[in-house]
C-alpha cells in the first residue's frame, strides 16, 4: 500500500481547513488561504431524493429565502458537526474546488481544528467526514493553539500567553505555553448567539421578526460592545415583519439598542476569560500581565470589545492582525512547519 500511497501524493497538495459554524477556510500548503466561504449547504428534495444544490457563497444567499423543495443548512452548530452526511459533502465540495476535476491522483493530508470542548465523538465525526471526502491521513488541532500560531504569539517558548478565539459557534479561551494548553475553556457563545441576540432584541420591543441574515449585517456594521457616550450612536433601518399587522415594516433603532441587545453574549464571552485567569497557574499568570490577551475570531471585530474586556480584565488586550483566518493561516503553519508539528493530534 505503500507504494500507491506515495503515488497518489505525487499529485497532492496537503491542505489544512478550518471548519468554521459561520466561514470555511481552505489553506494550501505553499499557497496560503486560497478558499473563504460560508459553512452553509443547500438541500433540494425532488420525489423524496435530496440532492446538494448549492455549497458556500451561493447557498449562503438562499438562506431565508427558499421555497418548500430546498432547505439551506448549516452543517455545524456551537463548532462541532450537526449533521454529519451535509458536512461531509460540503468538505468534499470544497476539497474538489480546491483541487479542480482532477483529483483522481491527488489524495492529500488534511489538518482541520476543532474546538478545545470538543469530545472524543464529535473529533471522530470530523475525522471521519474528511476520510470519507479523499483525505489519506488527517490530522487536528486545537482551534486556540491554531488561532495563537496565526496570531504570531510564543507558543514553542515557556511564556505564558492567552488567546480569546470568538467564532461564530463557540469562544475559545486558552493559556498556552511550550507547544500545549495549560488552561482552556470553550463558551458555547460566538456571533451566531449575537445574531439571536439582536433578533431577539427587536421582536421584544418593537414587535419586528427580522431574519437571521439581517441580524447579522446589523452586528457586523453597527455591532458595539458597549453603550456609546451619546447614549445613541448610529441610527440604523431596518426591515423585517410586523408581528402584530403580519405586514412588512420598517423601524429605525440606534447603537445605544445594539449594545444593550448584546450585553448578555458579551457578558459570558467576558464571564469566560475571566474564569479562565482564576484557574491560571501564577507564573503563567504574571506572564500574562506582561503579554496580555490577544483576540482572534470575527468576535474580535466587534466595536469597543478590546477596550471593554481590558477595562473588565485591567491587561493590555490586542486584536490580532487578520482576525477572520488567524485559525487557518495557524492550522496551514502547523501542517507546513516541523516546529510546530507536536501541537497536531491524530483523532
Amino acid at each position: 500500500m505503500g507504494f500507491w500511497n506515495n503515488l497518489f501524493k505525487l499529485g497532492s497538495q496537503n491542505m489544512a481547513i478550518d471548519l468554521g459554524t459561520a466561514n470555511t477556510l481552505v489553506y494550501v500548503q505553499d499557497q496560503g488561504i486560497i478558499l473563504n466561504e460560508p459553512s452553509v449547504v443547500a438541500i433540494e428534495t425532488i420525489n423524496g431524493v435530496k440532492r446538494v444544490k448549492a455549497v458556500g457563497d451561493d447557498a449562503k444567499m438562499m438562506m431565508g429565502k427558499t421555497p418548500d423543495s430546498i432547505e439551506a443548512i448549516r452543517p455545524l452548530r456551537d463548532g462541532v458537526i450537526a449533521d454529519i452526511e451535509i458536512a461531509e459533502e460540503m468538505i468534499k465540495h470544497f476539497i474538489r474546488k480546491v483541487h479542480g476535476r482532477k483529483s483522481l491522483l491527488r489524495y492529500p493530508e488534511i489538518t482541520i481544528c476543532v474546538p478545545s470542548g470538543s469530545t472524543s465523538v464529535e473529533r471522530r465525526a470530523i475525522r471521519d467526514a474528511a476520510s470519507n471526502a479523499g483525505a489519506s491521513q488527517v490530522f487536528l488541532i486545537l482551534e486556540p493553539m491554531a488561532a495563537a500560531i496565526g496570531a504570531d504569539m510564543p507558543v514553542t517558548e515557556p511564556v505564558g500567553s492567552m488567546v480569546v478565539d470568538i467564532g461564530g459557534g463557540t469562544t475559545e479561551v486558552a493559556v498556552l505555553s511550550l507547544r500545549g494548553l495549560a488552561y482552556t475553556t470553550s463558551v458555547r457563545t460566538g456571533g451566531d448567539k449575537m445574531d439571536e441576540a439582536i433578533v431577539s432584541y427587536v421582536r421584544r420591543h418593537h414587535n419586528l421578526l427580522i431574519g437571521e441574515a439581517t441580524a447579522e449585517r446589523i452586528k457586523k456594521d453597527y455591532g458595539i460592545a458597549r453603550t456609546p457616550e451619546d447614549g445613541v450612536g448610529e441610527s440604523i433601518t431596518i426591515k423585517g415583519r410586523d408581528l402584530v399587522n403580519g405586514v412588512p415594516k420598517e423601524i429605525t433603532i440606534n447603537q445605544g439598542h445594539i449594545a444593550e441587545a448584546l450585553s448578555e453574549p458579551i457578558g459570558a464571552i467576558v464571564e469566560g476569560v475571566r474564569i479562565a485567569l482564576e484557574n491560571t497557574a501564577p507564573e503563567l499568570a504574571a506572564d500574562i500581565v506582561d503579554q496580555g490577551i490577544v483576540l482572534t475570531g470575527g468576535g474580535a471585530l466587534i466595536g469597543g470589545l478590546d477596550e471593554y474586556l481590558r477595562e473588565e480584565t485591567g491587561l493590555p488586550v490586542t486584536i490580532a492582525e487578520d482576525p477572520l483566518s488567524c485559525v487557518a493561516i495557524g492550522t496551514g503553519r502547523a501542517m507546513e512547519d516541523p516546529v510546530y508539528r507536536g501541537v497536531l493530534m491524530t483523532a
